[in-house]
């Protein structure tokens, strides 16, 4: 293949992978080293389960994909192996997934990401990733509301049940 053709392709892939990570609400990269092909393939259906894009993609085009979408000091993110893991739908999804994964697969490692247009810290990533997935938050939120309507249900028949009582 022409040097010019790889050139272009790879300035093609550093556009595209900018533009992932500027449309990404979570963005984590992590090490994968040591994982075997099913541990990987694994992975990779998890993620997509939760709509995650994963990619393996050289440091050098992810330090050069990060600088186009504007985020700075993330050159130490990009040592070694790493993959990438984009959400466009979910927040916690990603680093959720990953952190579970690499506590029974302990070779992967967070190195970092970006949430919401900010570069995160791990100690960030470890929150969100205790967080609760958005349909837990979301079966949580419906608990709350049912809570009065359900206690004012009871309420009411309590009160129909002692007047029953009373007109017997």
């Amino acid at each position: 293949m022409p040097k010019e053709q790889v050139l272009n392709e790879k300035k093609q892939l550093v556009t595209e992978l900018a533009e992932k990570f500027q449309a990404s609400k979570s963005t984590i990269i992590f090490n994968y080293r040591g994982l075997t092909v099913q541990e990987v393939t694994d992975l990779r259906a998890q993620l997509r389960e939760s709509n995650v894009e994963m990619k393996v993609v050289k440091n050098t085009l992810l330090r050069f994909a990060a600088e186009e979408a504007g985020y700075e000091g993330m050159e130490d993110i990009f040592k070694g192996p790493t993959a990438i893991a984009f959400s466009n739908e979910e927040v916690v999804a990603p680093a959720k997934i990953i952190s579970e994964f690499a506590k029974e697969a302990e070779v992967v490692e967070i190195k970092g990401g970006v949430i919401e247009g900010k570069v995160a810290s791990l100690e960030l990533i470890s929150k969100i990733a205790k967080l609760p997935s958005r349909e837990g938050l979301l079966s949580m939120l419906l608990s709350v509301l049912q809570a009065p309507i359900r206690n004012t249900a009871l309420a009411v028949k309590a009160v129909a049940e002692k007047k029953e009582e009373e007109a017997a």
